[in-house]
């Protein structure tokens, strides 16, 4: 059966990319329709089609372009007789509609749009702007969303989040993590040469690791306070314009501090090896970070609200704090230390992409 996988937009990392490509292992076959594509070589295997988005000025400014995505969603052309489609929605691509044909839609939910739906959750949303068309943009996906033939979640916590904003059931399939790839390697300090190299024999022992996308809502900084509550170095990994914020507390920090900027796959890994332990605070949809490090062997910590508990096998590979306050992430973060040594495979086997592929076919009727 000829299919096409619907996503946002493709970027050059990111969770929501990474399980597009686990879709796109499960489906050998299908074609992949994004609003733009910013890493063209990520599906260089198959058919990528873009919009007309992506020959404007508006594919560099996401914030303007989202008004106008929820129209050229629905005006999709049909070039295949395709017979279904799977959407990765973290927006509005649950909206896709292919201009005269009715096709089964299958939406896999990162998240309701949290602009939207969740101010609370991302500042992008407390905007004035956006606070002033929310009502409307809220009616709108809420109708769209009856529109899936299925809702599949990728966590118990945005499953509830479904039932609230679309009042749609969902099922929960928790997204693919490459920890076969991340457990094959004993030491992935053997995998890393040059600056890199020299970076990481150059940290100190024991340290507290934090990595995502430097924006504020993921809260890097409060890794690095508690980081200086409990008296630990801290080391920061990723990209983002937060970058001049977080080197800012960093100068401030009582104890030695690292940024990271755009570390490899194999400089994330073993510095996950490295760590004492991986602190995540914020209120994430689910948390495909906390797994890698799991599968590095290195004990988590995380907030107590969101999808990132569901990763965690608390007491045994890692500590969910009872608040993101810096003295509360300092106990988790010392508790979490004092950890016996746990089977990384056993804690993250639930997460490996041959279960996600399985999951995924059988909720596309495919298996």
């Amino acid at each position: 059966m000829t299919g096409l996988l619907v996503h946002e937009w493709i970027e050059a990392s990111g969770g929501a990319e990474q399980v597009l490509e686990a879709m796109a292992r499960a489906f050998p076959d299908a074609d992949i329709q994004c609003l733009w594509d910013d890493a063209p070589q990520r599906f260089a295997d198959r058919r990528v089609f873009e919009t007309w988005l992506a020959r404007t000025p508006l594919r560099r400014h996401k914030a303007l372009a989202l008004p106008v995505t929820t129209g050229v969603w629905r005006r999709l052309p049909s070039r295949e007789d395709y017979e279904w489609m799977l959407v990765s929605s973290h927006l509005f691509a649950h909206h896709a509609r292919m201009v005269g044909r009715d096709v089964p839609k299958f939406v896999y939910a990162h998240t309701p749009a949290r602009y939207i739906w969740n101010p609370e959750l991302d500042e992008r949303g407390e905007k004035k702007i956006v606070k002033a068309v929310a009502p409307l943009f809220r009616r709108l996906d809420r109708r769209r969303a009856q529109e899936a033939t299925a809702i599949a979640a990728n966590s118990a916590f945005v499953q509830a989040r479904i039932a609230q904003a679309w009042e749609r059931d969902a099922v929960v399939i928790h997204p693919p993590v490459a920890v076969d790839r991340i457990r094959a390697q004993a030491d992935w300090r053997n995998t890393v040469t040059g600056d890199e190299r020299r970076a990481l024999d150059d940290l100190p022992t024991p340290f507290v690791l934090g990595a995502s996308r430097f924006i504020p809502y993921k809260r890097l900084d409060l890794v690095i306070r508690a980081a200086e509550r409990a008296g630990l170095p801290a080391v920061i990994a990723g990209r983002g314009p937060e970058e001049a914020h977080l080197r800012a507390v960093a100068a401030e920090a009582r104890v030695p501090v690292r940024i990271v900027v755009s570390p490899s796959d194999a400089m994330l890994y073993a510095l996950m090896q490295q760590a004492g332990a991986f602190v995540f605070p914020p209120v994430e949809d689910f948390g495909i970070v906390l797994v890698e490090a799991q599968a590095a062997g290195t004990p988590v910590v995380a907030g107590p609200v969101g999808g990132q508990i569901e990763a965690i096998e608390p007491g045994v590979s890692g500590v969910i704090a009872a608040s993101t306050d810096v003295a509360d992430l300092a106990v988790a973060i010392e508790t979490a230390l004092g950890l016996p040594r746990f089977d990384a495979a056993s804690a993250t086997a639930r997460f490996r992409e041959e279960r996600f592929a399985d999951a995924i076919r059988a909720f596309v009727g495919l298996r």
